[in-house]
């Protein structure tokens, strides 16, 4: 008899942990509507103890004075804890169902609104001075690149300057000519000088019939406003007229640096020459437009300056979410009622004899 009780408590013990494990894997598998009500699982351990405790006071006692037809118990004895089974698990699965399993279908529609900006590059002969490696232009081409490179939602476009103005590439989608525009930069194919203000309003013209509510200039120089039809003062009221945003960025050693100061034979001169950079015009001209003024005296530097330029002017998302919801609860309700009416079958019909 000791054996029979033994291998009934590891049966209950087992049937419980599969309760709890079924508890535990449904609560992982939904979204549930009232979740606190998984807290009922705890009580499934009492209902076994109480079953072990009580389980026994239900059998009728009869008295004799020979145990040898009782040595051995009816393995079929061993089937009444699939009547408390059955009735265990109906239970953990009307706490699943009063918790209100549900599925959810969600979807998003994201629209992403792209910035419009144009890259306002001096291409003056001063811009291959050697304070940046190998040069000031290639310098700056080699971070606007990679600026152009983390772009991918926006429009950008090319303007260049020295004393006159031309887009060298316009407001495209298309990175790969972005990029193969800014490689192709060089010294010497405009009228020389340095039009900050012609460099501006190319770009502001370039921008103002643009579709986009967010319209930017990132504006490159390294030196002063010396020639154009157009001042920077009004090309800056041009831009704000607009509604484009200027970042300016003044481009040059504190100091002196190697810079061309001519040609012979074709090729360019250089000598120490003192960095001048109109840094209050750049200045007045980002904070007219609600820009801000930078200045880069490095590589790094100016790639920092991309950087921040890059954390200012975030593509911005439009994020719409759809959610719908579906109940799962009636397979759980289905399943615990028929193991409700099997076990009130099994105990009034094959274990009538045993219960």
């Amino acid at each position: 008899m000791k054996r029979a009780k033994a291998i009934r408590t590891a049966l209950i013990v087992l049937i419980n942990i599969g309760g709890g494990l079924l508890l535990w894997l449904a609560s992982g598998a939904y979204e549930y509507a009232h979740p606190n009500w998984f807290w009922l699982g705890l009580t499934l351990p009492a209902f076994s103890i109480w079953y072990l405790i009580n389980g026994n006071k239900k059998r009728a006692s009869i008295q004799t004075s020979d145990l040898s037809a009782f040595r051995k118990t009816p393995f079929a004895e061993y089937y009444r804890c699939i009547l408390f089974g059955l009735r265990l698990f109906a239970f953990a699965l009307l706490i699943i169902v009063i918790a209100r399993p549900q599925s959810s279908d969600s979807y998003e529609d994201l629209t992403r609104e792209g910035i419009n900006i144009i890259l306002a590059m001096d291409v003056s002969s001063s811009m291959l001075s050697m304070d940046f490696e190998p040069n000031r232009l290639e310098s700056a081409k080699e971070v606007a690149a990679q600026f152009v490179a983390e772009r991918s939602d926006d429009r950008i476009g090319v303007v260049v300057y020295e004393g006159e103005s031309i887009t060298q590439v316009p407001l495209t989608t298309d990175h790969r000519v972005v990029l193969n525009g800014l490689e192709s930069l060089q010294t010497g194919l405009l009228e020389g000088g340095t039009a900050i203000g012609m460099g501006l309003a190319t770009a502001v013209n370039r921008l103002k019939e643009s579709e986009g509510k967010s319209k930017v200039v990132i504006l490159l120089t390294d030196g002063v406003n010396t020639s154009g039809q157009v001042n920077p003062s009004d090309a800056a009221q041009m831009a704000e007229l607009y509604g484009i945003r200027v970042y300016t960025i003044g481009v040059g050693t504190i100091g002196k640096a190697r810079s061309p100061i001519g040609m012979r034979n074709g090729r360019y001169v250089y000598d120490w020459v003192e960095v001048e950079i109109d840094e209050e015009t750049l200045r007045d001209i980002a904070d007219v437009t609600g820009g801000k003024y930078f200045r880069a005296t490095s590589q790094s530097k100016l790639r920092s300056i991309y950087e921040e330029i890059d954390q200012l002017e975030k593509t911005r998302f439009n994020v719409l979410q759809y959610k719908r919801k579906t109940e799962e609860f009636y397979s759980f309700m289905v399943t615990a009622l028929m193991l409700l009416a099997a076990e009130f079958l099994l105990r009034n019909t094959i274990f009538r004899s045993l219960t």
